[in-house]
């Protein structure tokens, strides 16, 4: 992408400064629910792990993540207080635990998933195809290094 080589150092901020943003109003749409559950934004990331990989195993988790077990640890014992997750251990290897949402997890996902919907789908929707596309691979890169 030669064109591409104009960009100068304060684009690249700008374009930072709204990754920042984005990210910021994105998470910011849940905060009300979050309340409701005496839950915060650490609790909203395993959560919606979880959703996408149900039955994850918590090393796999801690990967995904980049978190220390410490930090994942403090989160996982809110939740299993709150009654939003459960754990079964792995059939063949009894020292891997999988984390599971149960109803209650999945009901709490879906909530959040439906005020980030929100704004996602608008932004998606008033974009064009070509757009969407180009974005998403856009951040697949900026994802991937």
């Amino acid at each position: 992408m030669k064109e591409l080589l104009y960009l100068k150092d304060e684009q690249l901020k700008d374009l930072i400064e709204k990754l920042f943003v984005g990210y910021r109003e994105t998470f910011s749409d849940s905060k009300k629910i979050l309340d409701k559950y005496s839950i915060g934004l650490a609790h909203q990331k395993v959560i919606h792990l979880l959703s996408m990989y149900n039955g994850i195993s918590i090393s796999e988790l801690l990967k995904k993540l980049k978190i220390t077990k410490q930090s994942l640890n403090r989160v996982l014992k809110d939740l299993i207080k709150l009654e939003i997750i459960y754990f079964k251990k792995n059939e063949q290897d009894t020292r891997v635990k999988h984390i599971y949402l149960n109803l209650k997890g999945k009901k709490i996902f879906d909530e959040i998933f439906e005020v980030q919907k929100k704004r996602i789908y608008s932004a998606l929707l008033n974009s064009s195809s070509e757009e969407v596309i180009n974005f998403d691979n856009v951040l697949k890169r900026i994802i991937n290094g």
